[in-house]
Parts: structure tokens; sequence; C-alpha cells
């Protein structure tokens, strides 16, 4: 890459990094986040998005929407990561559980924020490249796995926080019974049309409780997420 189209790309994941801000402080009233933590803001600004896509898409990768990967999944719009990644709280210590890689555009911002990421993708052709992606990328503190992530990654279990990146029907048990009391996890929940983003905290006793955040739109849950009922 010469240096005038890698200025092109850092201006225009500035620009990108920009329109987050604005995002943010326009939608506070739902959110009740006018801003997002520097650390994340800062991340978002590093991460080079147009890796984690398909060349098809790369053109528009600083664009602040989300774009199709392929397989009928799509990379989320950034606006949407760093609003999940901020309502998480992460730590530089944590250890988080991503379900939903995609890519690897999200386990990347993640992995700018903490010390380990383990993610779980249900389609393998995304799965096996965004293992290539992030790996090409130095993220070697991201731990991908092809599966099925209603059942979460038990033996890695607890997690400090924990992301769901597709809508599932219901709050899948298997996740909050591998979330470390006192973390977070975030959710999108509902049926296509009718989706609402979600912060699950679990407390000491083992107890949860359920926030809604805002109104998104996600691609669906497969797996036994759509198998199993509450």
């Amino acid at each position: 890459m010469n240096a005038a189209a890698a200025d092109s790309i850092e201006a225009r994941r500035a620009r990108m990094v920009e329109d987050i801000a604005q995002m943010a402080r326009d939608t506070a009233g739902e959110t009740g986040r006018a801003t997002f933590d520097a650390r994340v803001m800062a991340a978002l600004g590093k991460v080079e998005r147009h890796r984690f896509m398909p060349p098809s898409q790369s053109a528009h990768a600083y664009e602040n929407r989300p774009l199709p990967i392929g397989h009928e999944q799509t990379i989320s719009q950034p606006y949407i990561v760093a609003l999940m990644t901020d309502l998480l709280n992460l730590k530089p210590g944590d250890k988080v559980l991503e379900i939903g890689t995609g890519l690897g555009y999200q386990a990347a911002v993640l992995a700018e924020l903490v010390r380990t990421v383990y993610t779980i993708e249900i389609v393998e052709p995304l799965g096996r490249a965004a293992a290539g992606a992030l790996a090409a990328a130095g993220y070697w503190n991201v731990q991908p796995r092809i599966g099925d992530g209603y059942q979460g990654w038990p033996e890695e279990a607890p997690f400090d926080a924990i992301m769901v990146t597709a809508a599932a029907p219901h709050l899948p048990q298997p996740l909050v019974d591998q979330l470390r009391p006192g973390g977070r996890l975030v959710i999108p929940l509902g049926e296509r049309g009718a989706q609402v983003l979600h912060v699950v905290e679990k407390n000491a006793r083992g107890g949860v409780t359920l926030r809604k955040v805002i109104a998104v739109r996600f691609v669906p849950f497969t797996g036994d997420a759509v198998r199993r009922k509450p």
C-alpha cells in the first residue's frame, strides 16, 4: 500500500470515529450515553476495519453502516460496535467471550481492550476467514472457534464479559451460567423487526437483571437458540 492510500484510509477511519461520536450524542436520550469511553474510541480509531470484510466491500469499510460479508451475515455498524463494547465496561485484565465472530472485526476491537478474547462462529467459512484475518493483523490474544455459540465455551468459563452479535429469541442460559458474578452480557433479544439491545448483569448470588438499551437490527441467532425454549 502506498503512502497516499494509507493516508486516505487513516483519514476515513478518523471520520468514522467522528461519525460515531456524533451518533452517540444524537442517541443519548435512548442509550443514556452521550459519549463513549476514550479507550473504546481509541480502539475504533486503531482497528483496520477493511481487513475484516470481503474485498468487494473494502471501499465502504469506514462508512458508519453495516455491510454484507456473505453467507447471509453482516459486519455490524461501527456505532453499534462502539456502543456494545462501551456497555461491557471492560477492564484491561478481562477475559471476554464473543458469540458471532463474523469476519473478526468486533473481536479485534475487543482485543485492543482486554487480556483475552474467546470468539465463536457457527458459519465455518466465516470462522476460518476470521481466524486468518485476526492472525494476519497480529491479534494473538484472540482464540477463535467454529461451533454453536448458544452453548458458549464452558471449559474457559467464567468470563468477565460476554458479547452476542446475533439476535436471540430468548436469553441463552448457558451464557448466563458462564458469566462471572459481577460481569455483564450484552445481547440483542427479540425476533426480526422487534429486536432490542439488552445489558444483562449478574449478581453475587447468580441472579440477573436485564436493562433495555435501544432498538437494533441484527441477523438472527441460529443453532440451539432457535431449537430451545427458555
